[in-house]
């Protein structure tokens, strides 16, 4: 089973000689190197001596949101809520909202790229994936109809 890199466990910085590799146990070029004013944890790159915060690479960086705010507001929106409706109960402007979403959007689309990047699949065969998806979502949508709606056919 393949595992996910953790922040720490590589350099973020393109021009670093380390940049990508993911560090194997013991092997130990990145290090923790104290906290921001925020309380997230920075990480030193010793080859590169370039420092980055937990959230590096993440649709978190540079936020002064929480968290767990923007998660909350990003899961009603794929469950349907209106971001209006969200703007006033968040307390949060709709311009910042949009933002998260198009970051998070953004985010997607880059690791769908490396992650689809691997295997050989062509568009039809998404497209055709899709189909498939949606369709099982409508048959649970379809009522089926009472016995108690046909009773004037009984004897």
């Amino acid at each position: 089973m393949t595992e996910l890199a953790h922040v720490g466990d590589f350099c973020p910085n393109k021009q670093c000689t380390e940049y990508g590799k993911v560090q194997m146990p013991g092997q130990r070029n990145i290090i923790k190197y104290g906290f921001t004013r925020s309380r997230r944890q920075r990480y030193r790159c010793e080859s590169c001596k370039k420092c980055f915060i937990e959230t590096t690479g993440t649709i978190f960086y540079g936020r002064r949101t929480p968290d767990d705010e923007i998660l909350k507001a990003l899961a009603f929106i794929a469950e349907g809520s209106r971001i209006s409706s969200l703007t006033r109960v968040t307390g949060h402007k709709e311009d910042t909202i949009l933002e998260w979403l198009r970051a998070a959007g953004k985010h997607a689309e880059e690791i769908d790229a490396i992650l689809l990047s691997k295997y050989k699949i062509s568009r039809g065969q998404i497209d055709g994936l899709w189909a498939f998806v949606e369709n099982k979502g409508e048959k649970k949508a379809i009522r089926k109809q009472k016995k108690a709606d046909n009773f004037g056919d009984q004897p």
